[in-house]
């Protein structure tokens, strides 16, 4: 098996694990913030536990050499992670994934101004395109059932945060931000403790949220390990499979609606991301690397 083949398949195994969260958040029964809680913490839990089985504390100890920027990746997870959780409970899925997938122009522009990276013109249009996007969807938000302009508006200051935790990653590209993770989702869970009320959880939902925690470990692994393979346009177009499959999972299960709204600005925002990643992929191949000096 190739690299690039490797990271391909660990790609979309990660992709596909996470697919299913949005509709484990909508099937089990319990608080959102209960919910939340159970999430971040048995997530957490099995990462840092396969990390210390498998490396022992060495990637812990490693994250104080970023300093400030493994600070603000732990915290930019930790809203996410819980984020997400409410913002399905606020507002349909379909506006929450299409919403969240806008994360790269947020991370384009933040790169520009905190890392000095320039935006390129093909960025540019990338990132007018997904702003009609999201205007569309947030057109349609009071006239599709499900959907809410508060919960659409936490969907993409969840997209906004997280994309400022990716920027710092990039700021310290040399240290591995996977235990960062896993400190993440504890500290999450931590600060939730005392209102999640964690007991109300039914035990009858048990199973089905020791699935979702078991989901959720995998795809942080396998999206954490891809990327070593191929580059970041291969892992961008394959993590928009996340934002057209989780919808219509949710749609097919349960029989939520988009709404026709939702289902355009979407489209916009995917295509758009999808076409820009296609062009920087097809420019990166195009590169025929320099030959080696005698």
């Amino acid at each position: 098996m190739t690299d690039q083949t490797k990271g391909l398949l660990l790609t979309f195994l990660g992709v596909m694990c996470i697919v299913p969260e949005a509709l484990f958040v909508r099937v089990i029964d319990a608080p959102m913030l209960t919910l939340a809680f159970w999430k971040v913490t048995l997530v957490g839990m099995a990462i840092g536990a396969g990390l210390l089985l498998a490396q022992g504390t060495a990637p812990f100890r490693a994250l104080s050499r970023a300093g400030w920027a493994s600070a603000i990746y732990i915290g930019g997870v930790a809203c996410a992670g819980v984020g997400f959780v409410l913002a399905v409970r606020l507002t349909s899925v379909a506006n929450v994934v299409f919403i969240l997938a806008s994360l790269p122009v947020s991370a384009a522009i933040y790169s520009r101004v905190f890392l000095g990276e320039p935006i390129s013109r093909r960025m540019f249009f990338t990132i007018a395109a997904v702003l009609a996007g999201l205007a569309v969807i947030a057109f349609g938000s009071g006239e599709t059932e499900n959907a809410s302009r508060a919960g659409d508006l936490l969907a993409l200051s969840i997209s906004a945060i997280f994309a400022g935790a990716l920027t710092a990653a990039r700021h310290a590209r040399a240290v591995s931000m996977v235990p960062a993770v896993a400190l993440a989702y504890l500290l999450a869970g931590a600060v939730l403790l005392p209102v999640a009320q964690p007991l109300h959880m039914p035990a009858a939902e048990l199973p089905q949220i020791l699935l979702y925690a078991a989901f959720m470990a995998a795809s942080a692994g396998l999206i954490a390990l891809g990327p070593r393979y191929i580059s970041s346009a291969e892992v961008g177009l394959l993590v928009l499979l996340e934002s057209v499959l989780a919808p219509l999972l949710v749609w097919a299960v349960l029989g939520e609606d988009p709404g026709v709204y939702a289902l355009i600005g979407g489209g916009i925002v995917v295509g758009a991301l999808f076409l820009s990643n296609l062009i920087a992929l097809s420019r990166r191949r195009r590169v025929v690397p320099p030959l080696p000096r005698h």
